[in-house]
């Protein structure tokens, strides 16, 4: 059962200012799933329209901002699922190396790759030459630590804020990998 409207969280003033305010920020998130900038802004619209109708049974102590995020989130993964754009199988491993099936996997890994590279390249150098000695050349700690001249928990703080700065620069991408997972 719905609340009684008085209270209801904004009235059409507010809420056109919200749609003024947030509409291409929203776009622009929604985009970054679809990758389709009008099946993006029709994500949006419809965001609007459910928060439009949902307003009386709306917890005024809640963030509008962030349920509308909320929104679009799940509507651009519906629409991912719905229209099967990011099938891939890019994550299925065959001896220990990623499996190539269809053109799409082949760009979708390859742009994996070098959002990958742009990620280390905003790394300090010390940083990026630890990560990729651990992770490309497969060298222990000890190692690169010996090799460098550095100490080893040196090694371990720079691992550290480099996978910290990967995750955070790959969020985006990890969001969609997840959803083809999900939605696969």
């Amino acid at each position: 059962m719905s609340k009684p409207t008085s209270h209801t969280i904004f009235d059409q003033a507010t809420f056109e200012a919200l749609f003024k305010s947030h509409f291409p920020y929203l776009c622009n998130f929604a985009n970054q799933y679809v990758e389709d900038f009008e099946a993006a802004q029709d994500i949006t619209q419809k965001a609007f329209i459910t928060l439009w109708e949902k307003r009386s049974e709306i917890d005024p102590t809640l963030s509008t901002k962030a349920y509308l995020f909320t929104i679009v989130k799940n509507r651009s993964l519906n629409y991912i699922r719905d229209n099967n754009k990011y099938r891939s199988k890019i994550l299925d491993i065959d001896c220990g190396d990623i499996e190539i099936g269809k053109e799409e996997d082949y760009f979708a890994e390859k742009e994996l790759k070098q959002k990958i590279r742009e990620a280390l390249n905003t790394l300090p150098e010390k940083c990026r030459k630890v990560f990729e000695m651990s992770r490309y050349e497969e060298k222990k700690y000890k190692e690169i630590a010996e090799e460098l001249g550095i100490a080893q928990k040196t090694v371990e703080a720079h691992m550290s804020k480099a996978i910290k700065t990967l995750r955070e620069y790959l969020t985006h991408y990890l969001l969609i990998l997840i959803g083809w997972l999900m939605f696969w």
